[in-house]
């Protein structure tokens, strides 16, 4: 299963400044997530891994550089890692069967800007 972050640098900005988060209900609402993309002068970053086999996974970054409203630039790295194993969970079958099965382990992905 893919995991996906966007970010754009409007919202890197934003993150730049703020100073702590809380999901207390009555915490401010967070303005800093966005659904839409400012293309007038932004850079959209995607983060993704894929399980290529049960040793390896990879890691897809992709930058999308956006100036008046026209994609000036893709640029895309792509990194192959260890693959974290796998795992065991309860699922059912079409049949309404519960069963074990196993699953690759997925990274948890956290970003750090500075």
């Amino acid at each position: 299963m893919n995991k996906r972050l966007y970010l754009s640098g409007a919202l890197i900005c934003c993150m730049l400044t703020q100073v702590s988060c809380s999901n207390e209900p009555s915490a401010p609402k967070n303005e800093d997530i966005t659904d839409t993309i400012d293309k007038t002068g932004s850079i959209e970053t995607v983060l993704s891994t894929n399980h290529i086999d049960k040793l390896h996974d990879e890691v897809v970054t992709t930058h999308k550089i956006w100036t008046n409203s026209n994609l000036y630039k893709t640029v895309v790295h792509r990194d192959t890692i260890p693959s974290l194993g796998q795992t065991t969970e309860e699922g059912e079958n079409g049949n309404g069967d519960i069963t074990s099965i196993k699953l690759q382990k997925d990274y948890e992905i956290y970003v750090t800007v500075q």
